[in-house]
Protein backbone atom coordinates (compact mmCIF):
# COMPACT_ATOMS: atom_id res chain seq x y z
CA UNK A 1 0.00 0.00 0.00
CA UNK A 2 1.38 3.41 -1.02
CA UNK A 3 1.93 5.82 1.85
CA UNK A 4 0.31 9.21 1.10
CA UNK A 5 2.76 12.13 0.87
CA UNK A 6 2.73 14.69 3.66
CA UNK A 7 3.29 18.38 4.18
CA UNK A 8 4.80 18.14 7.63
CA UNK A 9 6.87 21.27 6.99
CA UNK A 10 3.78 23.42 6.35
CA UNK A 11 3.72 25.75 9.35
CA UNK A 12 0.41 27.25 8.22
CA UNK A 13 -1.28 23.93 9.05
CA UNK A 14 -0.09 24.10 12.65
CA UNK A 15 -0.41 27.73 13.64
CA UNK A 16 -1.91 31.03 12.58
CA UNK A 17 -5.29 32.08 11.22
CA UNK A 18 -5.71 29.15 8.81
CA UNK A 19 -4.89 26.57 11.48
CA UNK A 20 -7.48 28.15 13.77
CA UNK A 21 -10.12 27.98 11.04
CA UNK A 22 -9.37 24.33 10.22
CA UNK A 23 -9.58 23.42 13.89
CA UNK A 24 -13.11 24.85 14.00
CA UNK A 25 -14.33 23.18 10.80
CA UNK A 26 -12.57 19.82 11.05
CA UNK A 27 -14.13 17.39 13.52
CA UNK A 28 -17.47 16.45 15.08
CA UNK A 29 -18.50 14.51 11.99
CA UNK A 30 -17.17 17.00 9.43
CA UNK A 31 -13.88 17.24 7.55
CA UNK A 32 -12.07 20.30 6.21
CA UNK A 33 -9.02 20.46 3.97
CA UNK A 34 -6.93 23.09 2.19
CA UNK A 35 -7.42 22.61 -1.54
CA UNK A 36 -6.10 23.77 -4.88
CA UNK A 37 -3.24 26.11 -5.65
CA UNK A 38 -1.90 26.37 -2.10
CA UNK A 39 -1.28 22.63 -1.97
CA UNK A 40 0.23 22.62 -5.46
CA UNK A 41 2.65 25.43 -4.62
CA UNK A 42 3.52 23.93 -1.24
CA UNK A 43 4.48 20.66 -2.93
CA UNK A 44 6.68 22.61 -5.36
CA UNK A 45 8.19 24.78 -2.63
CA UNK A 46 6.86 27.93 -4.25
CA UNK A 47 5.20 30.98 -2.63
CA UNK A 48 1.53 30.64 -1.73
CA UNK A 49 -0.78 33.53 -2.53
CA UNK A 50 -4.01 32.47 -0.87
CA UNK A 51 -5.59 29.50 0.86
CA UNK A 52 -8.92 27.95 -0.11
CA UNK A 53 -10.72 25.53 2.18
CA UNK A 54 -13.17 22.78 1.24
CA UNK A 55 -15.41 21.07 3.74
CA UNK A 56 -18.09 18.45 4.09
CA UNK A 57 -20.06 20.85 6.29
CA UNK A 58 -23.00 22.67 4.74
CA UNK A 59 -22.77 26.48 4.49
CA UNK A 60 -25.13 27.00 7.42
CA UNK A 61 -22.94 24.78 9.59
CA UNK A 62 -19.81 26.64 8.46
CA UNK A 63 -21.43 29.93 9.48
CA UNK A 64 -22.59 28.49 12.80
CA UNK A 65 -19.19 27.13 13.75
CA UNK A 66 -17.27 30.19 12.60
CA UNK A 67 -19.63 32.63 14.30
CA UNK A 68 -19.44 30.67 17.55
CA UNK A 69 -15.68 31.37 17.57
CA UNK A 70 -16.17 35.06 16.86
CA UNK A 71 -15.04 34.83 13.25
CA UNK A 72 -16.72 37.15 10.76
CA UNK A 73 -18.63 35.37 7.97
CA UNK A 74 -19.70 36.75 4.60
CA UNK A 75 -22.01 34.68 2.29
CA UNK A 76 -20.05 35.62 -0.84
CA UNK A 77 -21.27 32.67 -2.93
CA UNK A 78 -23.57 30.81 -0.64
CA UNK A 79 -25.79 29.49 -3.47
CA UNK A 80 -22.76 27.55 -4.67
CA UNK A 81 -21.61 26.69 -1.16
CA UNK A 82 -18.98 29.39 -0.60
CA UNK A 83 -18.71 31.38 2.60
CA UNK A 84 -15.86 33.82 3.27
CA UNK A 85 -14.62 33.50 6.83
CA UNK A 86 -12.41 36.27 8.23
CA UNK A 87 -9.95 35.14 10.92
CA UNK A 88 -7.58 37.66 12.49
CA UNK A 89 -8.36 40.04 9.66
CA UNK A 90 -7.52 37.48 6.96
CA UNK A 91 -10.26 36.23 4.61
CA UNK A 92 -10.57 32.56 3.62
CA UNK A 93 -13.03 31.13 1.10
CA UNK A 94 -14.68 28.02 2.53
CA UNK A 95 -16.66 25.92 0.05
CA UNK A 96 -18.83 22.89 0.70
CA UNK A 97 -18.02 19.82 -1.42
CA UNK A 98 -20.09 19.77 -4.59
CA UNK A 99 -21.13 17.53 -7.42
CA UNK A 100 -22.64 18.53 -10.76
CA UNK A 101 -26.31 17.78 -11.23
CA UNK A 102 -26.60 19.45 -14.61
CA UNK A 103 -23.92 21.31 -16.55
CA UNK A 104 -24.52 24.13 -19.00
CA UNK A 105 -21.38 26.23 -19.08
CA UNK A 106 -20.44 28.26 -16.01
CA UNK A 107 -24.03 28.14 -14.73
CA UNK A 108 -23.92 24.47 -13.86
CA UNK A 109 -26.47 23.31 -11.30
CA UNK A 110 -24.72 21.66 -8.38
CA UNK A 111 -25.65 19.77 -5.26
CA UNK A 112 -23.69 19.65 -2.04
CA UNK A 113 -21.94 16.37 -1.32
CA UNK A 114 -19.50 14.60 0.96
CA UNK A 115 -17.33 12.80 -1.58
CA UNK A 116 -13.86 14.30 -1.92
CA UNK A 117 -13.09 12.42 -5.14
CA UNK A 118 -16.27 13.66 -6.85
CA UNK A 119 -15.48 17.21 -5.81
CA UNK A 120 -11.90 16.90 -7.11
CA UNK A 121 -13.14 15.65 -10.47
CA UNK A 122 -15.07 18.91 -10.94
CA UNK A 123 -11.86 20.95 -11.03
CA UNK A 124 -9.93 21.93 -14.13
CA UNK A 125 -6.42 20.45 -13.97
CA UNK A 126 -5.00 17.54 -12.03
CA UNK A 127 -2.32 19.65 -10.37
CA UNK A 128 -5.04 21.96 -9.02
CA UNK A 129 -7.11 19.19 -7.46
CA UNK A 130 -4.79 18.24 -4.61
CA UNK A 131 -5.93 18.70 -1.01
CA UNK A 132 -4.26 18.46 2.40
CA UNK A 133 -5.74 17.56 5.78
CA UNK A 134 -4.93 19.25 9.07
CA UNK A 135 -2.43 16.53 9.92
CA UNK A 136 -0.44 17.22 6.72
CA UNK A 137 -1.67 14.25 4.66
CA UNK A 138 -1.87 15.12 0.97
CA UNK A 139 -4.80 13.63 -0.95
CA UNK A 140 -4.68 13.03 -4.69
CA UNK A 141 -7.81 11.68 -6.37
CA UNK A 142 -6.98 12.42 -10.03
CA UNK A 143 -3.26 11.79 -10.55
CA UNK A 144 -2.12 15.32 -9.78
CA UNK A 145 1.02 14.33 -7.87
CA UNK A 146 2.44 12.38 -10.80
CA UNK A 147 1.68 15.25 -13.16
CA UNK A 148 3.21 17.73 -10.74
CA UNK A 149 6.39 15.68 -10.59
CA UNK A 150 6.55 15.65 -14.40
CA UNK A 151 5.51 19.33 -14.66
CA UNK A 152 2.66 18.20 -16.86
CA UNK A 153 -0.49 20.33 -17.07
CA UNK A 154 -3.42 18.03 -17.82
CA UNK A 155 -7.17 18.45 -17.77
CA UNK A 156 -9.15 16.23 -15.43
CA UNK A 157 -11.17 13.75 -17.47
CA UNK A 158 -12.24 14.74 -20.97
CA UNK A 159 -10.55 18.04 -21.95
CA UNK A 160 -13.39 19.00 -24.31
CA UNK A 161 -15.95 18.54 -21.53
CA UNK A 162 -13.89 20.59 -19.07
CA UNK A 163 -13.52 23.40 -21.60
CA UNK A 164 -17.21 23.38 -22.50
CA UNK A 165 -17.98 24.06 -18.84
CA UNK A 166 -16.01 27.32 -19.04
CA UNK A 167 -14.15 28.50 -22.14
CA UNK A 168 -11.79 30.51 -19.96
CA UNK A 169 -10.11 27.16 -19.28
CA UNK A 170 -8.49 27.49 -22.71
CA UNK A 171 -6.48 30.44 -21.46
CA UNK A 172 -6.01 28.85 -18.05
CA UNK A 173 -4.47 25.80 -19.75
CA UNK A 174 -1.82 27.99 -21.33
CA UNK A 175 -1.39 30.11 -18.21
CA UNK A 176 -0.65 27.08 -16.04
CA UNK A 177 1.59 25.65 -18.74
CA UNK A 178 3.57 28.91 -18.66
CA UNK A 179 3.94 28.80 -14.89
CA UNK A 180 4.20 25.09 -14.08
CA UNK A 181 4.62 23.11 -17.31
CA UNK A 182 7.79 21.76 -18.88
CA UNK A 183 8.23 20.85 -22.54
CA UNK A 184 5.35 20.70 -24.99
CA UNK A 185 1.77 21.11 -23.77
CA UNK A 186 -0.41 18.07 -23.23
CA UNK A 187 -1.48 16.87 -26.69
CA UNK A 188 -5.09 16.09 -25.86
CA UNK A 189 -5.52 19.32 -23.95
CA UNK A 190 -3.97 21.38 -26.74
CA UNK A 191 -6.15 19.74 -29.37
CA UNK A 192 -9.27 20.43 -27.31
CA UNK A 193 -8.27 24.09 -26.87
CA UNK A 194 -7.79 24.51 -30.62
CA UNK A 195 -11.10 22.83 -31.39
CA UNK A 196 -12.96 25.07 -28.93
CA UNK A 197 -11.15 28.34 -29.72
CA UNK A 198 -14.33 30.01 -31.01
CA UNK A 199 -15.58 29.93 -27.42
CA UNK A 200 -13.04 32.59 -26.48
CA UNK A 201 -15.31 35.16 -28.14
CA UNK A 202 -18.01 34.46 -25.54
CA UNK A 203 -15.82 35.44 -22.59
CA UNK A 204 -15.93 38.80 -20.86
CA UNK A 205 -13.03 41.09 -21.65
CA UNK A 206 -12.15 41.40 -17.98
CA UNK A 207 -11.67 37.65 -17.56
CA UNK A 208 -9.52 37.41 -20.68
CA UNK A 209 -7.38 40.33 -19.49
CA UNK A 210 -6.80 38.76 -16.08
CA UNK A 211 -5.70 35.40 -17.53
CA UNK A 212 -3.49 36.95 -20.21
CA UNK A 213 -1.62 39.19 -17.77
CA UNK A 214 -1.03 36.24 -15.43
CA UNK A 215 0.18 34.11 -18.35
CA UNK A 216 2.68 36.77 -19.40
CA UNK A 217 4.47 36.47 -16.06
CA UNK A 218 5.02 32.71 -16.34
CA UNK A 219 8.59 31.47 -16.41
CA UNK A 220 7.84 29.74 -19.71
CA UNK A 221 5.59 32.46 -21.11
CA UNK A 222 7.53 32.92 -24.34
CA UNK A 223 7.40 29.31 -25.64
CA UNK A 224 3.76 29.07 -24.56
CA UNK A 225 2.92 32.25 -26.48
CA UNK A 226 4.68 30.76 -29.49
CA UNK A 227 2.47 27.66 -29.31
CA UNK A 228 -0.64 29.82 -28.98
CA UNK A 229 0.45 31.83 -32.00
CA UNK A 230 1.10 28.75 -34.12
CA UNK A 231 -2.38 27.44 -33.25
CA UNK A 232 -4.11 30.70 -34.20
CA UNK A 233 -5.24 31.35 -30.61
CA UNK A 234 -3.10 34.36 -29.79
CA UNK A 235 -4.15 36.56 -32.68
CA UNK A 236 -7.80 36.12 -31.72
CA UNK A 237 -7.02 37.26 -28.17
CA UNK A 238 -4.90 40.24 -29.17
CA UNK A 239 -6.74 41.23 -32.33
CA UNK A 240 -3.40 41.76 -34.03
CA UNK A 241 -0.16 40.07 -35.02
CA UNK A 242 1.96 39.08 -31.99
CA UNK A 243 5.54 40.32 -31.85
CA UNK A 244 7.10 37.16 -30.45
CA UNK A 245 10.72 38.17 -31.05
CA UNK A 246 10.22 41.39 -29.11
CA UNK A 247 8.71 39.76 -26.02
CA UNK A 248 11.32 37.00 -26.17
CA UNK A 249 14.15 39.54 -26.23
CA UNK A 250 12.50 41.53 -23.44
CA UNK A 251 12.37 38.45 -21.20
CA UNK A 252 16.08 37.83 -21.82
CA UNK A 253 16.96 41.46 -21.07
CA UNK A 254 14.92 41.35 -17.84
CA UNK A 255 16.85 38.31 -16.70
CA UNK A 256 20.22 39.75 -17.71
CA UNK A 257 19.65 43.13 -16.05
CA UNK A 258 17.68 42.05 -13.00
CA UNK A 259 14.60 44.03 -14.02
CA UNK A 260 11.49 42.58 -12.39
CA UNK A 261 9.11 41.13 -15.03
CA UNK A 262 6.04 43.30 -15.55
CA UNK A 263 2.91 41.95 -17.24
CA UNK A 264 1.83 45.22 -18.88
CA UNK A 265 5.32 45.85 -20.23
CA UNK A 266 5.44 42.34 -21.65
CA UNK A 267 2.04 42.92 -23.23
CA UNK A 268 3.47 46.04 -24.85
CA UNK A 269 6.44 44.12 -26.20
CA UNK A 270 4.10 41.43 -27.51
CA UNK A 271 1.41 43.54 -29.11
CA UNK A 272 2.19 47.30 -29.32
CA UNK A 273 4.09 48.55 -32.36
CA UNK A 274 2.40 51.94 -32.70
CA UNK A 275 0.29 53.89 -30.17
CA UNK A 276 -2.93 52.89 -31.93
CA UNK A 277 -2.24 49.28 -30.95
CA UNK A 278 -2.58 50.30 -27.30
CA UNK A 279 -6.12 51.55 -27.84
CA UNK A 280 -7.06 48.33 -29.63
CA UNK A 281 -5.80 46.29 -26.70
CA UNK A 282 -7.59 48.54 -24.22
CA UNK A 283 -10.86 48.00 -26.08
CA UNK A 284 -10.42 44.25 -26.42
CA UNK A 285 -9.23 43.64 -22.87
CA UNK A 286 -10.93 46.51 -21.02
CA UNK A 287 -7.63 47.75 -19.69
CA UNK A 288 -7.39 50.36 -16.97
CA UNK A 289 -6.57 53.93 -18.02
CA UNK A 290 -3.12 53.68 -16.44
CA UNK A 291 -2.41 50.51 -18.45
CA UNK A 292 -3.53 52.20 -21.67
CA UNK A 293 -1.27 55.17 -20.93
CA UNK A 294 1.73 52.91 -20.40
CA UNK A 295 1.11 50.89 -23.56
CA UNK A 296 0.57 54.00 -25.68
CA UNK A 297 3.85 55.41 -24.38
CA UNK A 298 5.66 52.18 -25.28
CA UNK A 299 4.43 52.51 -28.86
CA UNK A 300 5.46 56.16 -29.18
CA UNK A 301 8.74 56.89 -31.01
CA UNK A 302 10.56 53.83 -29.68
CA UNK A 303 12.43 53.58 -33.00
CA UNK A 304 14.11 56.94 -32.34
CA UNK A 305 15.49 55.85 -28.98
CA UNK A 306 19.09 54.67 -28.81
CA UNK A 307 22.08 55.22 -26.54
CA UNK A 308 23.54 58.72 -26.96
CA UNK A 309 27.19 59.29 -25.97
CA UNK A 310 26.35 62.74 -24.63
CA UNK A 311 23.36 61.46 -22.69
CA UNK A 312 21.41 64.66 -23.32
CA UNK A 313 18.58 63.12 -25.35
CA UNK A 314 18.11 60.45 -22.69
CA UNK A 315 17.91 63.06 -19.93
CA UNK A 316 15.31 64.98 -21.92
CA UNK A 317 13.24 61.85 -22.40
CA UNK A 318 13.53 60.91 -18.74
CA UNK A 319 12.46 64.42 -17.73
CA UNK A 320 9.38 64.29 -19.96
CA UNK A 321 8.30 60.71 -19.24
CA UNK A 322 9.31 60.12 -15.64
CA UNK A 323 11.25 57.03 -14.48
CA UNK A 324 8.59 54.35 -14.99
CA UNK A 325 7.57 55.24 -18.54
CA UNK A 326 11.22 55.87 -19.40
CA UNK A 327 12.20 52.35 -18.35
CA UNK A 328 9.27 50.94 -20.35
CA UNK A 329 10.34 52.84 -23.48
CA UNK A 330 13.99 51.87 -23.15
CA UNK A 331 13.23 48.18 -22.68
CA UNK A 332 10.87 48.12 -25.66
CA UNK A 333 13.40 49.89 -27.87
CA UNK A 334 16.24 47.65 -26.68
CA UNK A 335 14.19 44.50 -27.31
CA UNK A 336 13.68 45.60 -30.92
CA UNK A 337 17.22 46.78 -31.58
CA UNK A 338 20.16 44.91 -33.02
CA UNK A 339 22.03 45.11 -29.71
CA UNK A 340 22.61 42.07 -27.55
CA UNK A 341 21.31 41.61 -24.03
CA UNK A 342 24.74 42.45 -22.55
CA UNK A 343 25.22 45.69 -24.50
CA UNK A 344 26.84 48.17 -22.05
CA UNK A 345 25.44 51.29 -23.73
CA UNK A 346 21.85 50.09 -23.51
CA UNK A 347 22.39 48.93 -19.93
CA UNK A 348 23.70 52.39 -19.01
CA UNK A 349 20.67 53.98 -20.67
CA UNK A 350 18.33 51.71 -18.71
CA UNK A 351 20.07 52.63 -15.45
CA UNK A 352 19.92 56.40 -16.02
CA UNK A 353 17.03 56.92 -13.53
CA UNK A 354 19.25 55.44 -10.83
CA UNK A 355 22.04 57.95 -11.47
CA UNK A 356 20.33 61.17 -12.57
CA UNK A 357 17.73 62.86 -10.40
CA UNK A 358 15.09 64.59 -12.49
CA UNK A 359 15.36 68.33 -11.72
CA UNK A 360 12.35 70.55 -11.08
CA UNK A 361 11.74 73.38 -13.52
CA UNK A 362 13.08 76.33 -11.50
CA UNK A 363 10.74 79.05 -12.82
CA UNK A 364 7.18 79.70 -11.66
CA UNK A 365 4.39 81.96 -12.84
CA UNK A 366 5.21 84.38 -10.03
CA UNK A 367 8.73 84.88 -11.44
CA UNK A 368 7.28 86.17 -14.69
CA UNK A 369 4.56 88.25 -13.05
CA UNK A 370 7.24 90.02 -11.00
CA UNK A 371 8.85 90.90 -14.31
CA UNK A 372 5.63 92.51 -15.56
CA UNK A 373 4.02 89.62 -17.48
CA UNK A 374 0.26 89.68 -16.94
CA UNK A 375 -1.92 86.65 -16.35
CA UNK A 376 -3.38 85.06 -19.44
CA UNK A 377 -1.95 83.74 -22.71
CA UNK A 378 1.32 85.76 -22.52
CA UNK A 379 2.12 84.25 -19.12
CA UNK A 380 1.45 80.72 -20.33
CA UNK A 381 3.52 81.29 -23.46
CA UNK A 382 6.43 82.66 -21.45
CA UNK A 383 6.42 79.69 -19.07
CA UNK A 384 6.27 77.21 -21.94
CA UNK A 385 9.05 78.92 -23.89
CA UNK A 386 11.24 79.13 -20.80
CA UNK A 387 10.86 75.44 -20.01
CA UNK A 388 11.69 74.47 -23.59
CA UNK A 389 14.80 76.66 -23.54
CA UNK A 390 15.85 75.31 -20.13
CA UNK A 391 15.53 71.72 -21.38
CA UNK A 392 17.46 72.51 -24.58
CA UNK A 393 20.21 74.03 -22.43
CA UNK A 394 20.47 70.68 -20.59
CA UNK A 395 18.78 71.78 -17.36
CA UNK A 396 21.23 74.44 -16.10
CA UNK A 397 20.99 74.93 -12.32
CA UNK A 398 22.74 78.30 -11.94
CA UNK A 399 20.61 81.40 -11.35
CA UNK A 400 22.34 83.52 -14.01
CA UNK A 401 21.54 81.07 -16.81
CA UNK A 402 17.97 80.68 -15.55
CA UNK A 403 17.48 84.45 -15.44
CA UNK A 404 18.72 84.78 -19.02
CA UNK A 405 16.30 82.05 -20.11
CA UNK A 406 13.43 83.87 -18.40
CA UNK A 407 14.31 87.17 -20.10
CA UNK A 408 14.40 85.59 -23.55
CA UNK A 409 11.12 83.80 -22.90
CA UNK A 410 9.44 87.11 -21.93
CA UNK A 411 10.69 88.77 -25.08
CA UNK A 412 9.38 85.90 -27.18
CA UNK A 413 5.98 85.99 -25.46
CA UNK A 414 5.63 89.77 -25.84
CA UNK A 415 6.50 89.64 -29.53
CA UNK A 416 3.65 87.18 -30.10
Amino acid sequence: MTVPPRLDHAQWLREGALARLLAVLDGDGEEARVVGGAVRNAMLGEPIGEFDVATTALPAEVIRRASAQGFKTVPTGIDHGTVTVVVDGRPFEVTTLREDVETFGRKARVAFGRDWKTDAERRDFTINALSVSRDGTVHDHVGGLADLQKHHVRFIGDPAARIAEDYLRILRFFRFQAHYGEGLPDREGLAACIAARAGLATLSRERVRAELLKLLLGRHAVPVLAVMSECGLLISVLGGVPLLASVSNLAKIEQATGVHPDAVRRLGALAVFVPEDAQRLADRLRLANAELERLASMGERWRALAPDPSGKSARVLLYRLGPDLFVDRVLIAWSRSQAGITDPAWRALLQLPQHWIIPLFPLKAADFMQRGVEKGPPLGAALAAAEIAWIEADFPPDEKAIAAIASRAIESAVQR
